[in-house]
């Protein structure tokens, strides 16, 4: 048998590479005719026939390249496509690109379409929080309609609205923290309607316009409105006597705060009052309370101000000596005290009273000092160093003593003794111990008592002054600061009931109880 063998012919190199040419044009030409094609669709959808320039079909001859070899039967064939023309597309590829608008025209529409949509949404937002607001306060001023009543008794009422002062451009802005505070205070009052005992509003009003003054004074003052709270308090239904009385006397400590800020020596008066509320058994009756409470205030009153003063006075007139010429601040009634005790005790001394605006209460003591015939002499305060080389002894009073040493007092103390110091004349301040406090204070920054800045511009003789419209003009601010703190270092020592302290001793009298004193 013979096999029959069939002879494939072998295609060279070139023959292949032909054929791969001859590939890559028929794609070539596929491509462009689907494009053309792209273009006629979108000019029948924008109803623009083609120009007539451009003829649809043109006939395009490709010849492949010639090869050399004899064996390539497809050198002389020809390859016949319908094509569009160059110019043809160019020219309708422009036209749509006039008509259709690009990428970056569409996306800056969208995004001013989303800016004026979320404009539209926040003015939305502003509109229904101002409706709610406006609601809210209107809603408050019915309840509080309805709680007055509004009869003409209510509108009567002793207790100060709750109104903050709108005027806020005379604020200085490194004591903001104190105008907060005030302002904090005003509207924590207790509202109308509560009940406060009318002793406690008398004593308020009292605070308020100047009556009442001094550390030891507004402590007793507060001690007897107290105990005549508890002698009326009457046991609510359905809760304890103490911890209902608790709640009255917090109530009407508030009210007093708003009236005045409280002085150190009310803060610990209290604080010994209401430990001692604690201390009373649960079983005791309410007539028996009030009698252990009130004889607490008593005992309180006896022993830490009355007796107190008494044992300062007899230790302080050991450093009195005939001839001594004394000098003394505004007005102290412990250093009032001293002065007469010793003037009764026979030394002979002269007092110089020095006083400063703007509430002149080296006056009241000068007054007092005149009337038991004691030799005087008054000054203001930017007189001081023209007396001070014939001064012997320099004595104070004290709103608190802080645990740091320094003494709080009236606005003006520091200056006092800062003046004393350059001149090496002893210092001493007369301080009970109920007067210590807790805190630390380096500087009446931190914490102080803001009074009315119109006492600042009242008192002037002259009619034209430039504080007489003060609030007129905004490049003036007015402070009117009540207390100032006199470092450790500036004072000789502190004379107290126990004994002749340093003031470094403080941190020791705190640690001991007022019940223990």
């Amino acid at each position: 048998m013979t096999e029959n063998k069939v002879n494939i012919p072998e295609k060279t190199r070139d023959k292949v590479k032909a054929e791969r040419e001859a590939k890559k044009v028929a794609r070539a030409l596929a491509k462009t005719k689907a494009k053309t094609a792209k273009v006629e669709n979108k000019d029948s959808l924008n109803n623009k026939p083609v120009s007539p320039d451009c003829p649809k079909n043109t006939q395009i001859t490709v010849t492949p390249k010639s090869v050399p070899n004899e064996n390539v039967q497809d050198q002389n064939n020809t390859l016949t496509i319908n094509k569009t023309s160059n110019t043809c597309v160019k020219s309708a590829s422009s036209e749509v690109n006039n008509d259709v608008k690009s990428k970056a025209e569409l996306r800056a529409e969208r995004r001013a379409k989303q800016d004026a949509q979320r404009a539209a949404k926040q003015q939305l937002l502003l509109e229904k929080s101002k409706v709610k607001t406006e609601e809210n306060k209107d809603n408050k001023t019915r309840v509080a309609q309805q709680v007055t009543g509004g009869t003409d008794s209510a509108k009567k009422s002793t207790t100060p609205k709750k109104s903050v002062p709108k005027d806020n451009t005379h604020e200085i802005n490194l004591f903001k923290h104190l105008y907060h505070e005030r302002t904090q205070a005003i509207v924590d009052v207790p509202s109308v309607n509560s009940k406060i005992h009318p002793a406690i509003v008398r004593l308020g009003t009292q605070y308020a316009k100047k009556v009442i003054v001094g550390s030891n004074a507004r402590c007793v003052a507060l001690l007897a409105a107290v105990k005549q709270l508890i002698e009326d308090f009457e046991r609510p239904s359905q809760a304890d006597f103490i911890r209902g009385l608790e709640a009255s006397l917090l109530e009407s400590v508030a009210y007093l705060h708003h009236c005045r800020p409280s002085a150190v020596s009310m803060q610990n008066a209290l604080r010994h009052l209401l430990r001692q509320m604690t201390q009373l058994p649960s079983a005791l009756s309410d007539a028996d309370a009030k009698s252990k409470l009130s004889s607490a205030i008593d005992t309180y009153i006896l022993e830490q101000i009355e007796l107190a003063d008494k044992a300062i006075s007899i230790t302080i007139q050991k450093k009195i000596s005939n001839g001594d010429v004394i000098l003394t601040y505004g007005y102290s009634s412990l250093i009032h005290k001293i002065l007469l005790d010793a003037h009764t005790a026979g030394k002979q001394f002269r007092v110089i009273v020095v006083d400063g605006r703007p509430w002149l209460e080296g006056k009241e003591q000068l007054r007092r000092l005149a009337k038991h015939s004691i030799e005087c002499s008054y000054i203001l305060i930017n007189a001081l160093s023209y007396v001070m080389p014939e001064v012997s002894k320099v004595f104070l009073g004290a709103h608190a003593i802080l645990a740091n040493g320094a003494v709080m007092s009236r606005a003006g103390t520091a200056q006092v003794a800062l003046m004393a110091r350059a001149f090496n004349i002893p210092v001493l301040v007369a301080c009970e111990t109920h007067k210590t406090y807790e805190r630390v204070q380096t500087d009446s920054i931190v914490y102080n008592e803001l009074g009315n800045a119109d006492e600042l511009a009242q008192g002037y003789a002259m009619k034209k002054c430039q504080l007489t419209n003060w609030k007129t003009k905004k490049s003036l601010n007015l402070l009117n600061i009540t207390y100032d703190v006199t470092p450790a270092d500036l004072v000789t020592a502190v004379v107290t009931e126990l004994a002749i302290l340093p003031c470094t001793s403080v941190p020791v009298i705190l640690r001991i109880k007022p019940s223990e004193i």
